[in-house]
């Protein structure tokens, strides 16, 4: 059962990313460092609806 998450960068916002996850394996949010283009930095992402 995966499903299609997007991820936000916590400084601007901005959402970057799309990802996969288990939704039974993970049930809580998931944060992941990576690059933001806006930011031009690796900054936490954030799992948003």
């Amino acid at each position: 059962m995966r499903v299609r998450v997007t991820l936000a960068c916590s400084e601007c916002k901005q959402r970057n990313y799309n990802s996969m996850k288990n939704k039974q394996k993970t049930p809580d949010k998931i944060e992941l460092q990576k690059y933001c283009r806006f930011c031009k930095k690796h900054t936490l992402h954030k799992e948003t609806k």
